[in-house]
């Protein structure tokens, strides 16, 4: 029998393998294996078995990882789609799939030659090495070991081991291998007693052993480490030889997951009974249905979800939730945990890879059966789904930026229609793609005009810091109007918002004599100026330098930090308003586990007055006592070279502004801008969908893009500058002149012209049908591939949310 196996290397092939008789009825399709590759071994997924041997030679499988398939047949498809619309190596999709990365860790080894085996047959070594290295060649004739292993038994083994290398007699070899459960944290680990073994046991275990059958039932080993001297090392022993049950705890995911109190109940607005009543229908006659759920901030979208969720558990049927951000993840959570329990599931990259494989193979095995999760959630292995739900379905976190580049969104929609299950998509902003959708048939859709018991929406305001300039002589952050605002807020005990999208104290450093700009060495950005780390820091490449005091240009000392980011936004007001508690919530601030949750927490609970913070403010969070949401600078990201910059703006604005009054009292929002009176800017003032989509669409179709033409980004990229243009120039001249129904921009230098040292040439097509584009992108990859460019040379990326 002979396997093909789907490596995650950078080439669209599979390679073959010969199964192993003692594999012969253990491998299958979906199964991952341990495969030896380029003097490595890697971890694969098989995706075809066949009884014909191939032209050639081929190599053993070298262990199988998986007793059953960790993806079916229909996830197995779902990925070879994504290969191939995506334009991306399958072995690549097939490793993103599977978030089992905790179950396997990769290990450098050192492993005999056959010259290294025939000298420590031969007992023969030579001058070089001595008898030191005669140990390390019998110790290796066991088995592949570490370097650190070798050196904890053999003196000065480092110099040996290259002696030995540079002979030929070793080669260092990099391995796969399976994580033992049993070498987890104590704290992670639950052992119970199951009986007392006959066989010969240590001090420490006895006494294990006594203590566990005078307290019956599972208990977490770092407790009993606290009443048992000895107890972890006696306990990961006996449990290896099975003598004692141990297996892994996975701790709660997430903070907010059991802080639920007693369920209320909700009575439905007419509108969201027609929603329900709607989708419902839908589950009942079964099949591939997809829905827009276009609601206003506060419309009670959560809880359509959650009945038409309900409805689908009573067919008998899984159901897939799906939240853009991983700081969302919990408080839905919470809600999905208050009225399903422990049949919940929570994937997303945030909790540790043993957590996430556990929460993984819940799903698999069915004893769980509500999954929500981040965008790779939408492989979540639930069989019988009946239902996908996509939350803001317009965030551009749905999209991947690296290898594999798909959009959780649309594969959720291919998935749902390949197994006839029903997708709800939901936002108060929809993406353009969507509601033109809608429009056209494709998605059926529903709206949600009002606020959940008819509460207002939030006032809102824009303040012209232009005329705030001209009154005031002086550039300030917070306007008057603002500043005034946040007062009468801390006046009451209500709580304030403040976004600004961007991080950092001040965007960039210059020299007022010469002008020069503080950049990064690795990337054609400047540096931002983080205050409390005292250092210019690459938001690219994170490289980091200390400030500078001088000019490296002029050698002036005058140097001036421009520009506010979110770190100068909290110090000011924490300036401005002395008595008052305030949090920020930035990619500074939430770095480490759960600290996201912490601080949202923290504020939902009222320990803070005013909370400030780049987007990650903005989505989903529903707090009652926030009356004020304030836009520090409104016109970020609004004159960025990219067709979507409108679009992400009048989104943002709407989103934030549905932070305030969502309680029993009224709220106001407050937009600073240099801009009043762009589209994007006014619309988002008055909350007005509709009006943006007709002026967007209308840009966007007189210049086909999406959704009025198919769009991909080539980028190509190299080290040497001439060599990335050279490159470039040669898919110019391939298109030249333009296919037809095709419309070719570039080559050019990408807005970002170097990133982490290499530069950048990008193209843009656009095609009138996606089969077109299709083949244009295919022509691209084989010219790629017939000339050798490197791997990392050219990226493709199909249906991009930004050119930059």
């Amino acid at each position: 029998m002979f396997a093909d196996v789907s490596l995650p290397v950078p080439l669209t092939r599979a390679f073959t393998y010969r199964v192993p008789a003692t594999l012969e009825h253990r491998v299958q399709l979906g199964c991952r294996v341990s495969v030896p590759f380029a003097g490595r071994l890697l971890t694969g997924m098989v995706v075809a078995l066949n009884p014909d041997a191939p032209e050639g030679g081929t190599r053993d499988i070298a262990r199988l990882l998986d007793e059953e398939p960790v993806l079916d047949e229909d996830l197995l498809k779902l990925g070879a789609w994504i290969a191939n619309y995506y334009c991306a190596p399958p072995g690549e999709v097939f490793r993103a799939m599977t978030p089992l990365g905790g179950e396997v860790h990769r290990r450098r080894v050192f492993e005999l030659t056959d010259a290294g085996r025939e000298t420590a047959r031969q007992l023969v070594i030579g001058d070089l090495t001595g008898d030191r290295g005669l140990q390390i060649l019998r110790l290796l004739e066991a088995r592949p070991l570490a370097e650190a292993t070798i050196k904890a038994k053999v003196e000065n083994a480092a110099n040996i081991l290259r002696t030995l290398e540079k002979k030929g007699l070793i080669a260092r070899q990099t391995t796969d291998e399976e994580r033992d459960p049993l070498r987890a944290a104590s704290e992670r680990l639950r052992v119970e007693f199951t009986a007392r073994p006959s066989a010969k046991l240590r001090r420490a275990e006895r006494e294990l052993l006594s203590y566990l059958e005078l307290h019956p039932g599972p208990h977490n080993l770092k407790s009993v480490e606290e009443a048992v001297k000895g107890a972890g090392h006696a306990a990961r022993s006996l449990g290896r030889r099975g003598l004692l049950k141990i297996e892994a705890e996975l701790p709660a995911v997430g903070l907010a997951l059991r802080e639920v109190g007693p369920r209320a109940e909700r009575v439905l607005t007419p509108a969201q009974s027609e929603a329900c009543a709607r989708i419902r229908e839908a589950l009942d006659v079964g099949g591939y249905r997809a829905f827009l759920l276009e609601g206003v901030t506060g419309s009670g979208k959560t809880e359509v979800y959650l009945r038409s969720i309900e409805a689908c558990l009573e067919k008998g049927r899984n159901a897939l939730m799906l939240v853009p951000e991983i700081g969302l993840t919990p408080a839905v959570a919470a809600q999905f945990f208050e009225r399903f329990g422990e049949g919940v599931a929570i994937l997303h990259s945030a909790i540790g890879d043993a957590e996430r494989a556990g929460e993984w193979r819940r799903l698999r095995e069915g004893r769980a059966r509500v999954a929500v999760a981040t965008r790779s959630g939408v492989f979540a292995p639930l069989d019988r789904i009946g239902l996908i739900v996509v939350d803001e379905e317009h965030d551009q976190s749905y999209k991947q930026q690296d290898t594999p580049r798909y959009h959780g969104r649309d594969v959720a929609l291919v998935r749902a229609l390949d197994i006839g299950a029903c997708v709800v998509l939901g936002s108060a902003t929809p993406s353009l793609e969507s509601r033109y959708n809608a429009e056209r048939g494709k998605y059926t859709r529903l709206e949600l005009a009002e606020r959940v018991e008819k509460r207002p929406l939030p006032k809102v305001e824009i303040v012209d810091m232009r005329a705030e300039f001209l009154e005031t002589r002086r550039m300030a952050t917070f306007s008057r109007r603002l500043a005034a605002a946040i007062a009468e807020r801390l006046e009451r005990g209500e709580q304030t918002m403040l976004l600004m999208n961007r991080r950092g104290f001040s965007s960039y450093a210059a020299c007022r004599k010469c002008g020069e700009r503080i950049e990064c060495p690795n990337c054609a950005v400047t540096l931002t100026f983080h205050h409390r780390e005292r250092r210019m820091l690459c938001h690219y490449c994170g490289y980091a330098e200390r400030p500078p005091e001088r000019c490296p240009k002029c050698d002036s000392e005058h140097i001036q930090f421009l520009g506010s980011g979110s770190e100068r936004v909290e110090d000011e007001l924490r300036s401005a308003f002395p008595k008052a508690h305030v949090a920020r919530i930035d990619r500074d601030t939430v770095s480490g586990k759960g600290s996201f949750e912490r601080i949202l927490a923290a504020f939902r609970s009222g320990d803070y007055d005013i909370l400030t913070g780049t987007q990650m403010i903005a989505k989903g969070h529903d707090i009652a006592n926030v009356t004020l949401v304030g836009v520090v600078s409104a016109d970020i990201g609004l004159s960025l070279p990219d067709f979507r910059a409108a679009e992400r703006t009048f989104q943002l604005l709407t989103q934030a502004a549905g932070r305030a009054g969502r309680g029993g009292r009224p709220g106001e929002v407050l937009i600073q801008t240099i801009n009043p009176d762009h589209y994007a800017i006014r619309f988002a003032a008055e909350q007005n969908y509709t009006k943006f989509y007709e002026k967007e669409a209308g840009f966007r179709q007189a210049m086909r893009y999406p959704p009025f033409a198919a769009l991909a980004n080539i980028l190509v990229r190299g080290e040497r500058k001439d060599q990335a243009e050279a490159w470039a120039a040669e898919l110019g001249r391939m298109l030249e002149p333009s296919p037809e129904g095709v419309k070719v921009l570039g080559p050019a230098e990408a807005p970002v012209a170097r990133i982490r040292g290499e530069h950048r040439y990008q193209m843009i097509v656009k095609a009138a049908s996606r089969q077109r584009l299709g083949e244009i992108l295919a022509s691209i990859r084989h010219h790629a591939a017939q000339q050798k460019w490197p791997a990392a040379a050219l990226i493709l990326d199909v249906d991009p949310l930004t050119l930059l």
